[in-house]
């Protein structure tokens, strides 16, 4: 890799509606952050931007269960995972959430950047409808049997269990959270980004940085970073098999109203996966702003000679490899400043399980990273984590583990060193 004026590290937005938990800790946030402190030490200008995603249907879903607002249910968790990375030593310069003004703003800008240049399509297609509640159904509204692994508690936009993303219609045996209804199809009409207009160029893309792909004369104009195989691999699967037109708006109240006056969009947001990734973005306008440099934001995302990473786990990695890339091709299109720097490397991390199952929130299954600092220190864990780093493969916390690298390696070994 060439040398860079500055780099800019982004992690994953964890959703607001529930507490981190150590799979989140070893895939993302840990591994971001030692990569941080070894570009301070050296005296490199870095800054380490994250933040927690408030919107989307995991949101509204734990707010209906619990009987309060949408709002309550992110003050809640935003103030307790960052709360949980401070004590884990989590050295973020700035950390957002995109219910703020500035995300809206932020995500308004490109919505409507993107409609004028006539990129979007409408489309008006047969979505899941609950006649019992009386509404129609986003994705993580609707549970059924995986057609892939039949997992028969698959949520409408993919399953947890083999990972595969999904589309509620494709689910078998249907069922609506709200009321357990089998829902039906009625028509809608949504904006849609279309991917496909964009293949090419993230084909050309990837090439960038793909170890089979990289050519010497690409190589000798400018230094790409090579990206890991399973990234190169998750993302070339999607290629290969034709990128098709994705909704970029669902049917609720609790997001990103559309910035326009047509009847189409009422009762409309953005969703999510459109708006979070642009919260990379509006925290680090935010972060400029509280420096006192309002443009310095420019520096770090504009700036040819500037480097942006992305912190990720691999479940996350077509969102951050082909989907975000294509928002920002189609903003730089046509113009001659102002254009944004897309991702030179995206880290995916393979998977930490919890003693041979996989951490789920939506099971209860995990160790939550605020109550494990309660009774263990952070140097601990993040030793123990380290270690055990799933950069290649999935691996396996467990107690026993830990308690084994605690006491062997760090009071023992380490100890008697001392």
């Amino acid at each position: 890799m060439q040398h860079v004026k500055r780099t800019l590290v982004t992690t994953a937005l964890p959703y607001a509606n529930g507490p981190v938990h150590l799979g989140h800790l070893a895939g993302v946030y840990l591994p971001a952050d030692i990569y941080v402190r070894y570009k301070r030490m050296k005296g490199e200008d870095v800054i380490h931007i994250g933040g927690s995603d408030e919107h989307g249907v995991p949101i509204t879903i734990t707010a209906e269960k619990e009987g309060i607002s949408p709002q309550d249910v992110v003050d809640r968790y935003h103030r307790m995972n960052s709360e949980a990375f401070r004590k884990c030593g989590i050295s973020f310069d700035y950390y957002g959430r995109t219910s703020s003004q500035e995300h809206h703003d932020t995500a308004k800008e490109f919505f409507l950047e993107i409609e004028r240049k006539g990129i979007f399509r409408r489309k008006t297609e047969k979505q899941f409808f609950d006649a019992t509640a009386g509404r129609f159904l986003s994705d993580r509204y609707v549970t059924g049997t995986c057609p892939i692994c039949s997992n028969p508690e698959a949520n409408g936009d993919q399953c947890e269990q083999c990972g595969t993303h999904l589309s509620p219609t494709e689910l078998l045996n249907p069922k609506s959270k709200l009321s357990d209804a089998t829902p039906e199809l009625r028509e809608t009409m949504h904006w849609y980004f279309p991917l496909g207009r964009f293949q090419k160029a993230l084909e050309e893309y990837v090439d960038l940085h793909d170890l089979q792909k990289i050519s010497p004369e690409n190589f000798q104009k400018k230094p790409y970073s090579v990206w890991r195989p399973n990234v190169v691999n998750y993302t070339r699967t999607w290629l290969k098999q034709g990128l098709n037109d994705r909704a970029i708006t669902r049917d609720l109240s609790w997001g990103i109203e559309l910035p326009i006056s047509d009847p189409e969009a009422c009762g409309k947001v953005l969703y999510v996966w459109f708006d979070a990734v642009l919260g990379y973005i509006s925290f680090t306008r935010q972060w400029a702003v509280e420096t006192g440099d309002e443009s310095l934001w420019r520096a770090y995302w504009q700036d040819p000679e500037s480097r942006v990473v992305n912190f990720i786990g691999k479940d996350n990695v077509v969102f951050h490899t082909l989907m975000f890339p294509a928002i920002l091709m189609a903003w730089n299109e046509g113009r001659q400043s102002g254009i944004y720097n897309l991702a030179d490397n995206v880290p995916a991390s393979e998977f930490m399980n919890f003693e041979g199952r996989k951490f789920s929130k939506s099971r209860n299954y995990a160790v939550y990273l605020g109550e494990f600092l309660e009774k263990f220190p952070a140097d601990t864990l993040r030793y123990s984590i380290a270690m055990n780093y799933p950069e290649n493969k999935d691996t396996d916390f467990s107690w026993q583990d830990f308690q084994n690298r605690t006491n062997g390696e760090l009071a023992d070994t380490l100890g008697n060193f001392i």
